[in-house]
């Protein structure tokens, strides 16, 4: 007997929203995200900037969740966590990840392949004086991905620690709280396509990083990929 659902077999979506032509594709991925989070936005995408974050533990098994993504540059993309978190123990036993933006309102996806650093002291102060104060506090009373009892044990640190802090205008950034850059070699940038017909171009990080024939800037190069 099979397990699927005949409702799932036979459910499809036409992909007609748009086109990711080679004409029109920016030759450095960075600008081109750029381009993308700011439809999304423009979109009113909820959470456009959801990161599917991937890694792998210990015995090899990869591992998948999501994150926001709070920065980037030409430098890389920048995610904040506990850092005695599941995924910082990953991160820094293997320091290299996938991660995926997926926007379904507009029928795109970007992948995204590279090694991954921690960043400095001030950048995560900076961002870390950004969040609301409840966040704040939140970050300080989680010990993220350790079982706790109940949800009661779970409102009872953050009840202890929001009694810490009173009074006090300034929540400091926790010692075991920072962030992540993911340093990416690879995109991948897909837009859906009637047919299943669907556009697909990948960067990937030349190792001379200079500009190539082939397309590219600045040490990426292009290629179009079979949907």
């Amino acid at each position: 007997m099979s397990g699927v659902d005949p409702a799932f077999e036979g459910s499809r979506t036409s992909y007609e929203t748009g086109e990711l032509s080679d004409s029109s594709i920016s030759p450095d991925p960075f600008v081109q995200l750029r381009r993308w989070l700011d439809d999304a936005e423009a979109a009113d995408v909820r959470e456009p900037t959801a990161l599917t974050l991937s890694t792998v533990d210990a015995t090899g098994q990869p591992r998948s969740r999501s994150v926001l993504l709070r920065r980037f540059d030409d430098r890389g993309l920048v995610f904040f966590t506990n850092l005695e978190s599941a995924k910082a123990h990953e991160l820094s036993a293997e320091p290299r990840a996938a991660a995926q933006l997926l926007w379904l309102d507009l029928l795109r996806q970007v992948r995204v392949e590279g090694s991954v650093e921690l960043v400095d002291d001030d950048e995560a102060d900076d961002y870390f004086a950004t969040r609301p104060r409840p966040s704040q506090l939140g970050a300080w009373a989680s010990p993220q991905s350790s079982p706790i009892a109940d949800r009661a044990e779970l409102e009872a640190l953050v009840a202890d620690v929001t009694q810490q802090f009173e009074g006090r205008e300034i929540v400091d950034r926790p010692p075991f709280w920072g962030g992540f850059r993911l340093v990416p070699h690879a995109f991948e940038f897909w837009q859906g396509r009637p047919n299943r017909l669907h556009d697909r171009i990948a960067y990937r990080l030349a190792e001379s990083r200079a500009p190539s024939a082939a397309g590219g800037s600045g040490g990426w190069v292009t290629q179009r990929l079979a949907p």
